[in-house]
């Protein structure tokens, strides 16, 4: 007799065919576990074990929850008899939603809770009175549709809340394949509403069932692959279930799962958006530009407007509809997909104009960007646009596809318009910024090379696509030289100014930094990271604006107090929410000993700062954060004191965390690199640049900056940034008597040093 276990375990199925054999062979095990329950035949009669939500619709995914009702005529034993019905499947170690109820309670919760009516909707009886279930599955399907705008108005509030909560499937780089826009949750919800009389094409509904036979498909693998529930489709699982949802890549994988999201969520959008119109409608036609008008709330085009003529009328009707918050009617936008030319090389005049005044439309912009590359229209602007479509990043760094992102950063560039001098550069910049993600190689090269047609194509000045260049050249450098270099060092100024050589790049280079990291996600923008870009733009400012860094002291620590503290010749130990001062005479290691104690307290080093003098004393100044939120500093203190007085056993009290620690998740599709040093004698002019990326550990800023130590180098500066499961930190060293590392060899083996400290040959 076939199990559940058996076709978990058949992959030579997989996808709706599973779930259909998967729910089959539960409802065979549970007609036994109920006869087994119930000896009394005739009491059978009164009750009927009903299967409803997603095991109703026989879409068991192989770890999915079993939804049960168990429906009676007032059996007065009930409670011992659905205990004999439950148990089993749970000692089968299976998740169970289960109720027990009397047709008359079912019914009248079906009126007023809606995750009981849209259980019942698809509903099924498993075993029992197949008359009393049939019955009160037809009387709750006659509520639903009795009570069908009541519902319909429920079930579209769940789906903006779902958004606001899960994101998008298309875009995400991690969806949520269940509960996110655009997932099999709304096409559950569509469904649903149908069957309470939302209207739907056929071609609409056979679309929808292609979607879900592909989101089972991957429901199905993920389960397999994990061994357990996830709707989370993460970066590090991607790879693995690509194949056995029968795709050949991961990237295959997550294009297919993007496209369908698309699909969804435009079937979806427009099908709500016929049951709540919008507050202006009037059928009086309101013209919003030539050949496009305003209809019952919707952007129109002209029935007699030549599509196949003019090539930037899609622009037009695009910039209508952001500007206004409306939808492209499905008529007209379909006529547009049909009929819209592909874009001639120029383009004509003033088209470039069109397209700066839709992205300057902003954040209302993206959905109607999303309604144009529906139809494969944008790719009739830009054919590179193609390559970045769906295009997933394989890391944890960003939260979305390549394609939303660009998206994305165009709308919070539009934020910080008022900053900048050309906001019209500011955002083609924004979209042209990493459209070599697409393409083989250096995505910053390619880029440019990219952008070399595209500005030529559009009919940009030559000046203007100088900047543009410039700025998809740069577009790391803030970033990167604001969290890995010295902003006291004459050098870093010199290094930016040379390279973006006007203030009106520098501004426009700093609210593009501001609006890439915001789109790229969470850990990409912070507090920190903002003061640091504004302190680095100010500084290069000056510079630019004929300013003599001679004129200027840069240097940012140790300020007046630090300078007090370390007169008094003693350990010293000053707190702040978010950082640790530390004063103690000048012994080597002692910049590691402070990283190893906060590393025992898992605090994440975002940066820090060392400083000695010529009297032996020596300061340092790490910031910090932590995932449990507000630091108790008391305890950290006391073994800061110990650790720096030789009297902690720092390196095996990190051994035995190390040993503990629970593994990280990865964050990234790519396992991390192995370790590497870099040198640099350009990057400072009084100290050696020392970079290392390294896979991300317990105590690995402590191993680096010991194995620095041990190597006889002061450490004057240094930061430290984590990408995901990897960190790269950056130092600036001096050899002991204060000069810049000039012997090769010396180089090589403090680079052995840093390597075997972090387990390399």
């Amino acid at each position: 007799m076939t199990t559940r276990i058996d076709v978990v375990n058949d992959f030579s199925i997989g996808g709706v065919a599973a779930c259909h054999a998967l729910s089959d062979v539960t409802d065979a095990w549970l007609q036994d576990v109920f006869k087994a329950a119930i000896s009394d035949e005739k009491k059978r009669d009164d009750i009927v074990l009903i299967a409803v939500g997603g095991y109703g619709r026989r879409e068991l995914a192989p770890h999915s929850d079993l939804d049960i009702l168990l429906v009676h005529k007032s059996v007065k034993n009930i409670a011992e008899i659905a205990s004999k019905i439950w148990y089993p499947i749970w000692d089968a170690g299976i998740k169970l939603g289960h109720a027990v109820r009397t047709p008359k309670e079912t019914i009248q919760l079906c009126s007023t809770d809606l995750d009981t009516a849209t259980a019942l909707v698809t509903a099924r009886v498993i075993a029992g009175n197949q008359k009393l279930g049939d019955d009160l599955i037809s009387e709750a399907s006659a509520s639903w549709k009795k009570n069908g705008r009541q519902w319909l108005v429920h079930l579209h509030s769940r789906v903006i809340e779902r958004y606001a909560k899960d994101g998008e499937v298309a875009f995400l780089l991690e969806p949520n394949l269940k509960e996110g826009l655009g997932g099999l949750r709304d096409i559950h919800a569509l469904q649903w509403a149908v069957d309470a009389g939302l209207e739907l094409s056929i071609d609409d509904r056979r679309q929808l069932s292609v979607c879900n036979e592909v989101l089972l498909g991957v429901r199905v693998a993920l389960h397999r692959h994990l061994g357990r529930a996830s709707e989370i489709l993460r970066l590090e699982d991607q790879a693995p279930v690509a194949p056995m949802a029968g795709f050949t890549t991961d990237d295959a994988l997550m294009a297919a799962v993007a496209e369908v999201g698309r699909e969804v969520a435009w079937i979806s959008d427009e099908a709500w958006a016929r049951l709540d119109p919008p507050s202006d409608r009037s059928a009086i036609p309101q013209p919003l530009a030539p050949g496009v008008q305003l209809i019952n709330g919707e952007v129109h085009l002209d029935e007699a407007v030549n599509i196949a003529d003019d090539p930037t009328l899609l622009l037009r009707v695009a910039t209508a509809a952001a500007r206004l918050g409306a939808r492209i009617d499905r008529a007209s936008l379909n006529r547009l997909g049909e009929s819209s030319p592909q874009w001639p090389n120029p383009w004509p005049a003033g088209a470039s104009d069109d397209l700066v005044a839709l992205l300057l439309e902003g954040e209302s912009a993206i959905p109607v960007l999303e309604s144009l590359d529906q139809r494969n229209l944008l790719v009739r602007v830009l054919p590179e646009w193609a390559s970045v479509r769906s295009k997933p990043q394989r890391n944890a760094f960003h939260r979305y596809t390549v394609d939303r992102h660009l998206w994305q950063t165009v709308a919070n560039a539009v934020e910080l318009i008022h900053r900048v001098a050309r906001p019209d550069l500011l955002v083609l910049a924004a979209l042209f910024h990493d459209l070599g993600k697409g393409y083989p190689g250096d995505h910053t090269e390619v880029g440019i090379k990219l952008f070399a047609d595209i500005g030529t194509r559009m009919g940009l000045p030559e000046s203007d696509q100088r900047i543009i260049s410039l700025l998809i050249e740069h577009h790391l450098l803030l970033a990167d030289t604001a969290t890995r270099r010295d902003l006291s060092d004459d050098a870093t100024i010199t290094m930016v100014t040379g390279h973006l050589q006007s203030t009106v790049v520098l501004d426009l280079l700093h609210a593009l930094t501001q609006a890439d990291s915001l789109a790229t996600g969470p850990s990409a923008w912070s507090d920190w990271k903002a003061e640091l870009v504004a302190l680095l733009v100010e500084r290069s400012r000056h510079v630019l604006g004929g300013g003599d860094m001679t004129e200027v002291m840069w240097r940012l620590f140790p300020d007046a107090s630090v300078l007090e503290l370390m007169a008094t010749g003693e350990i010293a130990i000053r707190t702040q929410p978010d950082r640790v001062t530390v004063v103690s005479p000048d012994k080597p290691g002692t910049f590691s000993r402070v990283a190893g104690v906060l590393s025992l307290y898992n605090m994440d080093v975002l940066g820090a700062e060392a400083h000695s003098d010529e009297q032996g004393m020596a300061a340092s100044e790490f910031r910090v954060s932590s995932q449990h939120g507000e630091i108790d500093w008391a305890p950290i203190e006391e073994n800061l004191k110990l650790a720096l007085s030789g009297r902690l056993a720092l390196d095996s009290r990190l051994a035995d965390r190390a040993a503990n620690a629970r593994p990280r998740r990865a964050t990234s599709a790519v396992a991390p690199a192995a370790p590497t040093v870099r040198f640099d004698d350009t990057a400072s002019s009084n100290a050696t640049f020392l970079e290392v990326r390294a896979p991300d550990m317990v105590g690995v800023l402590h191993r680096i900056t010991k194995a620095i130590a041990d190597s006889g180098l002061d450490i004057r500066h240094a930061r430290v940034l984590t990408l995901g499961n990897e960190v790269v930190d950056s130092f600036y060293v001096r050899e002991s008597n204060g000069g810049r590392i000039s012997d090769d060899a010396y180089k090589n083996e403090i680079s052995r040093a840093i390597l075997h400290a972090l387990g390399e040959k």
